[in-house]
Formats: structure tokens, C-alpha cells, sequence
């Protein structure tokens, strides 16, 4: 699903905006936190609210938006631009670290890659939270890439306390980490001269590949597995042909041509490295004499070419009929009444109904939230994606050795501006997005939205002889979407009025395809040439949930058959119960959902009861599609342990402030060595009563179909997990809305007739509403903005919007 510079063998191809640039492999080219705008400082949200829902809502009229004042600080806030520049310049001052200006880098240099807030310990923010201490010390992390050694590696730095003072230090951050230290291998540090390799034996086979590929080897792009093998002690790489899409469409992962070259890129000397042979039409040629033989003897035989001159099917315009009255205008979202929640843009603060919290955004995962309180009670500490992998399989080596780690790609840093009217509602509000890579902090304008919508069906209803009731389903959602590499993720945050919270999780973009020659096992005929690649999905998120406190237990309720003989009944009957369970600790803690969805998993503090005696609950459970999946193989000859927080759908481990992510990016480099492995996580410690974090997995099993052309649909590849009050309340919190409705009726006639209508003072929309005004315009879509940290010129903004792939 990623294309991969390492294995380009153009650079004008790479630099062009209209073509299907491969993104580069040093993921360090990319871009994210949010840019904060001021606003008015308002009075609190849920009065705020409550006085707005009174009004007399015409359409016509201009609505106050409603304000909030978070209070408290933002700990989470991702570093300033100021913030990153004076980190960078630190940085370059600590001489024993022999950095150079990543402008000016070559493939021997030492730079700065990235760099980002280190999120404060929970430890540290509870007690500030609950006002017992006082705002903990923001230190960043910067990741340092050493390329002048042999054995290149990179590493994480410490950095602060910040701001930047004389008491302020930069030591290599291994806290979070279960190896012991953040430094790790760089096995493939000189990727321009490897695409040089790799270019130069190809060429030598130039007749060849215009017999068989219709041009030369320069017409096409060589790129293949991420990440790289370790064969023994040595460092293979396979690589193959892809043609290049000649329209503004970069379909490029749908056009394979079935050609393949191993290497041997062990070490940094390329006089040292070996052309391994070619593989097509799933044959094996082990030196170019042996391919060049066969083919002059008419063995190797031509099959069909992916092309993508002028073929219109990788495009993603209408194609076909036009589908029957499609040219009206469909039906829209619109806020009649105006924004109904508050935003402290500030403090990157929301406050909707009986929610509030915090959310930051980085650039690995993206967005992240934080202190999420339900009726002023905090149940969630954080909230967030951890890790994504896309693990292919296929007859080829290219597909079976792809396994992508995405955050080493970040999610961040394409987090492009969203399309006004189709990811959200044009009503949304639309805020920024910023992260630091390179040296260079770029925004992402537009790029992140908070809106309410309707959900197309009530929240509740119920009809008799009498009367007929409903309420409204009203959500507020937070959402943004990344391109990375060829897919698009669009990440949602649903809160609703019962209580729930869904996350969720959709994909789209073009599918990373497959050559057809001998893949029947691994996937469908799509095309002429073509077929599906079959991978998995896993999005791991964290959830560290505080129910009515930090001391919290995990509980199933679990549905079982049962014979019962009652004292009322002479025979016994076959029945069910309800059997109740506890985890004890984290050698049980790898979870399965249970068959038949016949087990509830709940977490609670069972010393907080409800009226009735029952614990006062949250319930997790898969909501759409593909949650709770987890990775078809579980031993990855790829990726090794890097994988381990893929192995099964759900994880309960206690808290602990070194336990901060299920993943590093920089494992993608050498997998089998990952800086953290999940598996270290679950070390038996106690569960009871203790403060505990809940890793659940969304995604999807993909097997590539017709449908998946141009771009797969979001109908299908779409999950989320939803998280729900369980005996919680007293009663079911929606019907605290206003916007509900009950019908009376007399049907004793026999001809019903409506006696009485019930509003409870929720307002509906009159007169007229300006739809031209709410019309996007999209020849407002901005692009980024880019500043460089070293030197830093706050005042110099430059344009440079970055490629998506």
C-alpha cells in the first residue's frame, strides 16, 4: 500500500505533482500538531448550551456560536512552532551529536527527522487535573537519524525542560521502550544509491523488458518490499516493475507488470552489493545470462501488461450511465440552528452535551484525545490509534514480503485538508493541523473537523394504540483522514447522546494490487493483469479508561446454555443464564471476543454501585464491520514481534507511565528488534482493582475485488469499537433531550386522529435557509504552509505543499 523512493528510479517522476510519485522511504519527509486560533473567552459550555436551545430558531436568523473556557491547561498541546525551533536549534548547539542542516544532508550525514511533545506521565497529569500539583515540565522528544557510521541507526533524544533554558538537557529516551534503549538499525540508509543499483541492472536487460513490457526499463518505477529481509547476515531486497499512470491519477499500485530483481544490499560499500536474479511469470532466472538465455530461446513468455497510458479504468471520475434523476441535488447536512457546541480552540478543548475533553494531534497517529468526562465524571484518560499494520501475502515475492508499519510513515504528516460537503458538513468547524519533520513544521490547513449530524434513524421510539414517541439520534464528531501512501484512513470519534462513544475507523484509496500470473490462491482476477492482493488490516488503539476512579477491574458477563429444574416446574427446562467473571491478571489478558457475541466486557470500580446493587459499568464491544479482527499471521517471517499487539483482538494491561504506546515507528526499521514489543507488556501483574488500559483492535481482512476499482468503498472497509455506559445511570441518559417527540392519539373510533403533540421544548427550524450560502467553494481548498526551524524565520513562511504519496 506504500510506494516506497527507496525503490523509484526517477526523480523527475518523484518530484512531479501530476504523477504518481512513490512516497519516500525515509518517512522523515513528512509532516503534525494542531494550530490553535484564539477565542473569546466564554462562560461554561453547558450553560452556554442549554440558554442557545431556548432560542426561537429561524433559519433566517444569526445564532451566538456557544463558548467554553477549558479549565485547565492543555498538557497534551503539541509543541509550538516556537517550541520546535528552539528545540532544533538546541539540538544543533550539542556538538557531540555532529548534526548538519537537513537541507543541506547527504546519505552520510547525522539530522534531525522528527520531533513532537512527549505526552506527560498520567501520573504526573491526574494530579494536576484534580489540582494537587502543579503543570507538569513539557519536555519534546527528537529523533535523530545517525547516518556517518558504518552501522547508521537512529535514535530518540529527550529534550527541555522547555522552554529551552540553562537548566534544559538532550539524552538519548529510552523510558518508553522495552528493549532497553530507543536506538535501533539502519539497514537501508543509503537508498538513493541502492535505486541506482537497482536501476543500473535493470537496464542491462533494457531489450529484454521492452520485448516483454512494451518499453525499457526507464519507462517504468522499480520499488518493493517494506521492510527489507535479513537473510543470516545478509540484507535482501526485492524490487519490481510498476508503470506510471500518465493522467492526474496516481493508480500506480494498479499497474504490476510482473517482473522482479533480487539484491544483496548488505552494508554501506556498493561495490559489495549483488544482483540476485529476476523472476517473471513466476519463474526464477538466478543471473541475467540465464534470463537473456531463455529468452533468446523463446522460453520466457510475454503475458498481459498493467498500462496505464490513457486507460481510464484507474481513474476515480464517473464513468458508465448516468444512474436514474443522480444529477439533482442529493440530500445535505445543514445546522439550521447554528454550532451547539463549544470549542476552547486555544486549548483544543469541546465541550457537547454531557461531554467534554481535550484532543492534541501527532504526528505518528494523528488525532489523540484526552481527560474525557460524562456528566463531570472522567472515564477516559486517552484515547487513540497506536499502530496500523497492512500485512500482504501473494505468489510474489513484492506482495508476500510486504508488511507496512504505518506510523513509521505517521499519520500526521498526510493529514491533508478535508473536502467541505463530503468528508464533513460544510457546517463543520474546521481547524489546523501541525507537525515537525526535517526541520520544517508544516500545517495542514482545514485538515480536522468537529460537527454534529443526524444519524438517519431516532435514538429511541416506541408506537401503541395510543400514542407514537421518538428521539432524535443527534452525534457530535471529530474526524480527519490520511492518505498514506495509496490509502485513505478516515478516523472518527462518534459521541452520543446515550452515553457511547464509537470509534471508528474507514478505508479508501487505491488497493495495493497483485500481477495475476499463478495468484489465484491469494486473491481475485480483477483486471486483464491484474489481480487483488489480499492483506489484513489492524489498527490498534489505546484506551486507558477511569471509571469512577483509577482502581478498576475488567468483568465478563458472559450468556450460557443451561438445565434448570425449578421447584415449579415438574420437568426440567433448557434455559440460559448469566454467569459472571473477573480477569485476574495479565496472564489471561489476550483476549477474544466470545462466540456468538454471548460475552459482555465490562469495566468498572466494584466499589462504586449503583442503587441496585449492580457496579456502575462500561461496556466495550465491536460496533461496525471489522472490529475486534486481529492479524491472520501470526508469526510474520516480515515483521517478527513488531507485530505482537496484532496477535489477538483485545488486551487489558495495567498502567504503567514507561507502557505509553503499543508500537514505535522506528521498529519498521529492523522488526525483529523492535524498540518495543507488546508481548513485554503482559507480565502477569495483578488486574483487580488496579489502574488498567485496554488495547482493542479495528480492521479488516481485504481480499480485492472489481469493486475495489478505481477506489475501494468505505461501505465494506469500516470498523469501530464502541464504548457504553452499562447500569451506569439511573435511567437512559437521551431522554434528557429536547428533541424528542410524542403523538397522542384516539384510535377507539377506528379512525385514528392525533389529540395532542408533545415537544418538550426542543425548537424545530422555520423559514428560509440560505443553501447557496452553505455551498462549499472549492476553489478555496489551501494546501499547507511550511517554516523552517533551522534557520528559523517565524515572519518567512514558504509554499511547498507536499506530495500525498
Amino acid at each position: 500500500m506504500r510506494l516506497s523512493a527507496a525503490f523509484a528510479v526517477v526523480a523527475a517522476l518523484a518530484a512531479s505533482t501530476t504523477l504518481a510519485a512513490p512516497a519516500p522511504k525515509n518517512k522523515y519527509v513528512k509532516p503534525n500538531r494542531l494550530l490553535a486560533r484564539p477565542l473569546p473567552a466564554g462562560f461554561d459550555a453547558h450553560v452556554a448550551v442549554n440558554q442557545y436551545a431556548t432560542t426561537d430558531f429561524k433559519s433566517s436568523s444569526v445564532h451566538e456560536t456557544p463558548t467554553v473556557k477549558a479549565p485547565r491547561k492543555n498538557v497534551w498541546a503539541g509543541l509550538t512552532n516556537a517550541e520546535a525551533a528552539s528545540v532544533v536549534a538546541f539540538l544543533h548547539n550539542q556538538t557531540a551529536l555532529n548534526l548538519t542542516a537537513a537541507a543541506d544532508a547527504g546519505s552520510w550525514d547525522n539530522i534531525i527527522t522528527t520531533l513532537d511533545l512527549v505526552p506527560p506521565n498520567k501520573t504526573d497529569t491526574v494530579a494536576y487535573l484534580s489540582g494537587n500539583a502543579s503543570e507538569p515540565a513539557r519536555y519534546a522528544y527528537a529523533t535523530i537519524m545517525f547516518n556517518a557510521f558504518e552501522e547508521p541507526y537512529l535514535e530518540d533524544y529527550l529534550v527541555g525542560p522547555l522552554p529551552i533554558n540553562e537548566k534544559s538537557t538532550a539524552s538519548p529516551y529510552s523510558f518508553h521502550t522495552t528493549a532497553g534503549s530507543s536506538r535501533i538499525r539502519n539497514f537501508d540508509a543509503d537508498e538513493d544509491l541502492t535505486s541506482e543499483f537497482f536501476a543500473a541492472e535493470a537496464a542491462k536487460c533494457d531489450d529484454i523488458i521492452e520485448d516483454l513490457l512494451g518499453a525499457n526499463s526507464s519507462q517504468y518505477d522499480l520499488w518493493g518490499i517494506d521492510p527489507v529481509w535479513h537473510e543470516g547476515d545478509r540484507v535482501v531486497s526485492w524490487v519490481g516493475f510498476w508503470g506510471r499512470p500518465t493522467s492526474v491519477f496516481d493508480g500506480q499500485t494498479l499497474l504490476p507488470q510482473g517482473l522482479y530483481l533480487r539484491f544483496d544490499i548488505t552494508g554501506r560499500d556498493p561495490s559489495k552489493w549483488k544482483f540476485l536474479g529476476w523472476l517473471h511469470n513466476y519463474k526464477l532466472y538466478e543471473t541475467s545470462a540465464d534470463f537473456r538465455d531463455a529468452w533468446e530461446k523463446g522460453l520466457v513468455e510475454k503475458t498481459t501488461r498493467n498500462a496505464g497510458m490513457n486507460e481510464t479504468w484507474i481513474g476515480t471520475d464517473r464513468r458508465g450511465p448516468e444512474l436514474p434523476y443522480d444529477n439533482r441535488p442529493p440530500p445535505i447536512q445543514i445546522a439550521p440552528g447554528g454550532q451547539r457546541f463549544a470549542v476552547d480552540e486555544e486549548e483544543n478543548y469541546v465541550a457537547w452535551m454531557d461531554f467534554t475533553f481535550y484532543w492534541s494531534f501527532r504526528r505518528d497517529t494523528g488525532i489523540r484525545l484526552w481527560n474525557i468526562k460524562y456528566k463531570g465524571n472522567k472515564i477516559i484518560h486517552e484515547l487513540g490509534l497506536n499502530e496500523a499494520l497492512a500485512h500482504y501475502a501473494g505468489n510474489d515475492p513484492v506482495q508476500s514480503g510486504t508488511t507496512y508499519l504505518d506510523t513509521y510513515y505517521g499519520f500526521g504528516p498526510y493529514a491533508f485538508e478535508l473536502i467541505s460537503g463530503f468528508d464533513c458538513p460544510s457546517h463543520a468547524l474546521y481547524l489546523n493541523t501541525t507537525f515537525h519533520s526535517n526541520e520544517i513544521s508544516t500545517t495542514h490547513r482545514r485538515s480536522l473537523c468537529i460537527f454534529e449530524q443526524d444519524a438517519g434513524f431516532p435514538m429511541q421510539r416506541h408506537t401503541n394504540g395510543q400514542y407514537a414517541s421518538a428521539t432524535r439520534n443527534t452525534q457530535l464528531v471529530i474526524r480527519s483522514v490520511s492518505t498514506v501512501g495509496n490509502y485513505d484512513y478516515t478516523f472518527s470519534v462518534v459521541y452520543m447522546l446515550d452515553g457511547s462513544i464509537s470509534t471508528e475507523v474507514m478505508a479508501s484509496g487505491y488497493i495495493q494490487s497483485a500481477y495475476y500470473a499463478a495468484n489465484g490462491d491469494y486473491g481475485y482476477k480483477i483486471h486483464d493483469g491484474l489481480s487483488g492482493s489480499m492483506h489484513d488490516h489492524v489498527l490498534n488503539f489505546k484506551l486507558d479508561a477511569d471509571i469512577l476512579g483509577t482502581s478498576n477491574t475488567v468483568g465478563f458477563h458472559t450468556i450460557e446454555p443451561k438445565t434448570v429444574k425449578y421447584d415449579w416446574s415438574p420437568v426440567e427446562r433448557n434455559t440460559m443464564h448469566l454467569v459472571r467473571s473477573e480477569l485476574q491478571n495479565e496472564d489471561n489478558a489476550t483476549l477474544h471476543w466470545a462466540e456468538n457475541a454471548r460475552s459482555m466486557v465490562l469495566i468498572y470500580n466494584k466499589d462504586e454501585k449503583n442503587k441496585y446493587g449492580e457496579e456502575r459499568a462500561w461496556r466495550l464491544m465491536p460496533h461496525i464491520g471489522g472490529a475486534g479482527m486481529y492479524s491472520t499471521i501470526q508469526n510474520s517471517t516480515n515483521a517478527g514481534p513488531a507485530l505482537n499487539f496484532a496477535k489477538a483482538p483485545l488486551f487489558v494491561t495495567k498502567h504503567k507511565d514507561s507502557e505509553f504506546n503499543s508500537a514505535h515507528p522506528n521498529s519498521a526499521y529492523s522488526p525483529f528488534t523492535p524498540i518495543i514489543d507488546f508481548d513485554k507488556y503482559l507480565d502477569g501483574e495483578d488486574l483487580v482493582q488496579e489502574d488498567l488500559v485496554l488495547w482493542f483492535n479495528l480492521g479488516m481482512h481485504h481480499v480485492p475485488h472489481t469493486g475495489d476499482l478505481g477506489n475501494t468503498q468505505h461501505s465494506t472497509a469500516h470498523a469501530g469499537m464502541i464504548f457504553s455506559p452499562h447500569n451506569y445511570d439511573d435511567f437512559a441518559p437521551s431522554q434528557q433531550s429536547s428533541q424528542m417527540v410524542r403523538i397522542n392519539y384516539n384510535a377507539s373510533t377506528g379512525d385514528a386522529f392525533v389529540e395532542d403533540v408533545l415537544t418538550f421544548g426542543g425548537k424545530s427550524a422555520s423559514g428560509m435557509f440560505n443553501l447557496t450560502a452553505a455551498q462549499p467553494n472549492y476553489y478555496a481548498y489551501e494546501g499547507d504552509s511550511n517554516m523552517r526551524k533551522f534557520p528559523y524565520s517565524p515572519e518567512d513562511p514558504y509554499d511547498d505543499t507536499a506530495a500525498i504519496v
